[in-house]
């Protein structure tokens, strides 16, 4: 049986040298750059919606408005923070560090944060405005910063709205984070987080029903 030969080593029977399989392997593992940028911009894109809806409330607008607040130089500036916070957190870090190689491998740990965090955002207050709505549990809102609430009118604002945006920023963090996850600890990856959104989840509707003592949101 012949042997196949390449310049600067030998190969075996097949022809393919020794380690070669090996690399390609490890080298499909890896995540393509591409993949891991355009996770990243859906990111960024749907958060930038977000971020928009803030900053019109912080530039004066009044649509949408569920009540009348204490100040509205406060409620402004509230809303301008949580544009500029949004922004930073979801739009230049998650580009960042899929844009930089030696920062991409930060992703398994922002992204997991990300995911539980947004998702139990999501599905703790989704849950506690169901319950206001039926009149089982009406939610409060501080009344040092809102004069005057429509109560219904701010239960679907935030069902319909708000929560639906955390959700589903919260599965593309999670998608996001996948693309740098390696295949082997995807299951392990995705079942953390999972398991620790639902029972902080729990505990955070627990604590809204004032089970765990009284919560006012915001």
């Amino acid at each position: 049986m012949t042997r196949g030969r390449t310049i600067g080593g030998e190969a075996d029977d097949t022809g393919v040298m020794p380690g070669a399989g090996a690399s390609r392997a490890a080298a499909a593992s890896r995540p393509a750059p591409s993949r891991v940028l355009r996770s990243a911009s859906v990111l960024a894109g749907w958060s930038l919606l977000y971020a928009a809806y803030r900053a019109y409330y912080a530039l004066g607008g009044q649509v949408g408005m569920i009540g009348r607040p204490v100040s509205r130089s406060q409620f402004e500036q509230v809303n301008a923070a949580g544009a500029g916070i949004i922004v930073v957190c979801a739009v230049v870090v998650p580009l960042t560090l899929a844009w930089v190689p030696r920062l991409r491998r930060l992703l398994v740990v922002v992204g997991w944060l990300g995911a539980v965090g947004c998702c139990m955002h999501a599905l703790v207050d989704a849950t506690l405005r169901l319950f206001s709505l039926t009149g089982v549990h009406p939610v409060e809102l501080p009344p040092s910063f809102w004069a005057s609430v429509d109560r219904q009118k701010a239960d679907l604002q935030d069902l319909l709205l708000n929560e639906p945006w955390f959700f589903v920023a919260g599965l593309l963090w999670a998608g996001l984070a996948l693309t740098v996850v390696p295949q082997g600890l995807r299951h392990r990856w995705v079942v953390s987080a999972v398991v620790v959104c639902l029972l902080l989840s729990g505990y955070g509707v627990l604590r809204g029903l004032d089970v765990l003592g009284p919560t006012l949101l915001g």
